[in-house]
């Protein structure tokens, strides 16, 4: 165990507290941890420059102790501000990185902290170290360069670390082989603090109380907006033939850079490097569960109000056809075969026909009709059976009565499906505390599917508070070239991407699709991983203009054409001065791990990710980045993998962003909230704690595309900030020291990689 070298404020705390200086642990009294305190009670006015970030909105403090141990500690207190105070001032002549930044220290919580000492810390040879360690930032930078092109986000610590690569002042400068304290490496390398001026910052974001659709439309523009090789750009007129935004990665690039990464992954003394330290970091988070798991507890206990039930939480993946769960789609299905029994509903061999007669079709009544009737939830017969999955869509099995209750472009025009999710989304409210992030379908099947959706969520008035939309496109090309609805694979993209460059450049001629897409905050792609494919092509590929094989094109393909559209797309619509997107596919459920590869590169989050287990460089790659995994145990329980095997607790201990989602409730959950049932079964399965289960909650809250105003009153004022500074333990309920742990071992894993990097210039992917 190696001790950290303390400055003077926090070794004069230890001293007071009767603390060894081999060790962060106070020493008990009584039975009693005697805590450090934050900003006590009552010496506002002596340290009113030292409010902490994360205590804007809660300057206070739950006593924990007796009258007399407070009063005790609050004077030790004020002997420590006056006198850091005094050492303060007494070495300004000293430089500037010498100088103690209390407020630096005081964001560090007190907890047993597990350290490496020696020359080498990282357990391979240095040339192999040296080796992994210049593969690792390019990789880093390839998905930091796709990022920006795309407005999409990239952590903000990794960020740093890339820019020390070509600056002069190289960074490291910095005397590692002192292994100077994390509290003065966060010092060091920290951009400068901001702290937000409102103390009282309202604990629940403001109500919305106009009109969710009447918004500002901006000036129309005149662009002339075409497709070059499959990829929309906007021009100045007609005649210009130089796009306005060229700044995206070309199909040959792209080709390229993938090449890079699969040759990274297969890497052997690569692989074993991040095998090693995704080992190491399973077995750090073991340790230091075992020596702060009662911290943890007792902060959280603190807090007064906030638990796991009353945290906020965001179902990161659902579909929303399949949104509800079985007994309350039988349940509509009764109440509006009840009340609705004579409207038409469908159209069939030219026939009009009500619902009361679609139900006589199938000689059913109310009566007879239960959730094993309905025969929508996935069972044993489903594992690894994508095509049985999918017939699970189909009430009864019926076809028609999913398109008259499930679908948006119907006779009715979507009507019963408005509603049912209206219902939805009216429970979601209820519990204040839960929301979803809904998608929905657009085919590519025609060129007014996008002002169908917009106007059907308009008409009925399908919005929430406490939901957004993201935009699924299903790969389904082969099945309608097979059907002849479209000649080549640029129909697709011409029926999803001209409708949405269109309204930025004339929103007044597309008002409601303007209107809809302020609520839409991604694309998803989606189908079964698992079809046989060629994963890897070179950029001599046919262009979606001339791709006319009935052939499905690979997943890259499709996710490539869908990111260069998309980052074309943001661009457009930022100087626009409107709302952008992200990319979000379906990727690592199944399938060739080339899919992860193309995620890396080009989605700021994904869902599903078990592949990753198997590729050790690519899970490393995707903790160093940060980048969201939306993972569905209980589906893929029923689909793909056994609920044991889930890589979820084991990704949550190595520190990937990891989050809780549904998938699909209608298939796989029984109770009315799905999003706590998973939860439930998952901390019960694994036997999460507490702090497991709201970090986890946190994450699906960072990871989601709520507004950011909102993601403030949920997460607290300064949610961006790193580390401790953007946790407000009184909103996340997640302890200071998990978050302070978190923050500490990824500055430490990013500090081995870039510390040996010896190439300031590095020659950048064509």
């Amino acid at each position: 165990m190696y001790f950290n070298k303390p400055d003077l404020h926090l070794w004069l705390q230890g001293l007071e507290y009767g603390t060894s200086p081999g060790s962060d642990s106070p020493l008990t009294s009584a039975g009693v941890l005697l805590q450090q305190p934050k900003t006590p009670v009552g010496l506002e006015e002596d340290s009113s420059d030292d409010v902490l970030p994360n205590e804007i909105s809660a300057p206070y403090e739950v006593p924990q102790f007796p009258i007399e141990q407070i009063e005790k500690k609050l004077q030790i207190q004020r002997q420590l501000n006056v006198r850091a105070m005094t050492d303060k001032h007494s070495i300004q002549g000293d430089t500037a990185d010498d100088t103690i930044n209390i407020v630096d220290h005081d964001m560090i919580p007190n907890f047993q902290r597990v350290s490496i000492s020696g020359e080498d810390t990282s357990g391979v040879p240095l040339e192999d170290l040296e080796r992994a360690s210049t593969l690792l930032i390019q990789a880093l930078e390839m998905r930091s360069r796709y990022m920006s092109i795309s407005e999409q986000s990239f952590p903000t610590t990794t960020l740093r670390f890339l820019k020390t690569v070509h600056e002069s002042d190289r960074f490291n400068k910095i005397q590692y082989e002192d292994r100077k304290s994390i509290a003065e490496l966060i010092r060091k390398i920290s951009l400068p603090m901001i702290h937000l001026p409102p103390r009282d910052h309202p604990i629940h974001p403001p109500t919305e109380t106009s009109d969710p659709w009447d918004i500002e439309f901006p000036a129309d523009k005149k662009y002339d907006i075409r497709a070059v090789d499959g990829v929309y750009n906007v021009f100045q007129n007609a005649d210009s033939q130089e796009p306005m935004i060229q700044n995206y990665p070309k199909l040959k690039d792209f080709c390229n850079d993938m090449q890079i990464m699969c040759n990274m992954i297969a890497d052997g003394p690569l692989k074993s490097f991040c095998y090693r330290r995704l080992c190491y970091l399973s077995s750090k988070f073991q340790l230091h569960v075992l020596l702060n798991e009662l911290r943890e507890l007792a902060s959280q206990k603190a807090v007064p109000h906030r638990d796991f039930y009353n945290i906020r939480k965001v179902d990161t993946h659902i579909h929303a056809a399949s949104c509800m769960n079985q007994k309350h789609l039988l349940r509509f299905i009764k109440k509006t075969l009840k009340k609705n029994a004579n409207e038409v509903v469908t159209v069939t061999k030219g026939q009009e026909m009500t619902l009361a007669q679609v139900f006589q079709s199938m000689n059913l009544t109310t009566y007879d009709l239960t959730v094993d009737m309905l025969d929508v939830h996935a069972d044993r017969n489903t594992f690894h059976r994508f095509d049985k999955f999918n017939a699970k869509y189909n009430p009864i099995g019926e076809s028609r009565l999913r398109e008259v209750f499930l679908k948006t472009d119907n006779y009715l025009n979507g009507k019963y499906f408005a509603h049912i999710i209206k219902e939805v989304a009216f429970d979601l409210e209820e519990s204040k505390y839960q929301n979803a992030e809904l998608r929905l379908s657009i085919y590519g099947k025609s060129r007014d599917e996008w002002n169908k959706l917009a106007k059907w969520a308009i008409d009925y008035n399908v919005y929430s508070t406490n939901i957004r939309w993201l935009i699924q496109i299903p790969r389904l090309y082969d099945i309608f070239k097979s059907n002849k609805l479209m000649t080549s694979f640029q129909d697709i993209l011409d029926n999803i991407f001209l409708p949405l460059f269109e309204a930025t450049s004339q929103p007044s001629k597309h008002p409601e699709l303007h209107r809809f897409l302020r609520y839409v905050i991604g694309f998803d792609s989606v189908d079964d991983e698992s079809k046989p494919e060629n994963p890897l092509f070179d950029g001599d590929i046919t262009t979606p203009p001339k791709w006319t094989d009935d052939e499905n094109p690979p997943y890259a393909y499709y996710i490539y054409y869908m990111y260069a559209n998309m980052a074309v797309l943001n661009q457009f619509r930022k100087e626009r001065g409107l709302n952008t997107f992200v990319l979000r596919p379906h990727c690592g459920e199944a399938g060739p791990v080339q899919h992860l590869v193309c995620g890396y590169l080009m989605a700021e989050n994904i869902s599903h990710g078990l592949l990753l287990r198997k590729v050790p460089v690519l899970q490393y790659l995707y903790y160093l980045s940060q980048i969201g995994i939306a993972m569905s145990p209980l589906s893929n329980n029923s689909l793909f993998l056994n609920y044991h095997r889930n890589p979820l607790p084991e990704y949550l201990a190595r520190g990937l962003i990891v989050s809780l989602s549904t998938d699909d409730p209608l298939q796989f959950h029984f109770t009315k909230e799905p999003l706590m049932e998973e939860y439930s079964i998952a901390a019960q399965v694994w036997k999460l704690s507490s702090c497991d289960m709201c970090e986890l909650a946190r994450n699906s809250v960072l990871m989601s595309g709520f507004p950011h105003k909102m993601k403030q009153h949920w997460l607290g004022p300064n949610y961006t900030r790193e580390g401790v500074p953007g946790n407000d333990i009184t909103r996340t309920n997640v302890p200071d020291i998990r978050v302070a742990y978190r923050s500490e071992t990824l500055l430490d894993e990013l500090s081995n990689i870039f510390k040996v990097h010896q190439h300031p210039h590095m020659e950048e992917s064509p």
